[in-house]
């Protein structure tokens, strides 16, 4: 399971194994997102509002560092 970024509490990974679209997964606490890294779009969350609204923030601002990570992964 590849970590991508640890902070404030939020760990941001994707598994070993996944498949397209690419996303990313959010893990804060016992709180969970699943997000589309092209278009960040929210498949599914259990964070609460403020925590949505902080991962996607960093989401912006990793977006295409994230994407490439992804990439390389996936074709490495």
């Amino acid at each position: 399971m590849p970590t991508l970024l640890k902070t404030d509490g939020f760990k941001f990974f994707f598994y070993s194994n996944e498949h397209e679209p690419k996303h990313i997964h959010i893990l804060k606490g016992d709180e969970f997102a699943k997000i589309n890294l092209e278009n960040l779009e929210v498949v599914f969350s259990s964070l609460k509002g403020n925590d949505l609204k902080f991962a996607l923030k960093i989401l912006q601002k990793k977006k295409d560092d994230f994407i490439r990570i992804w990439d390389e992964y996936f074709k490495g």
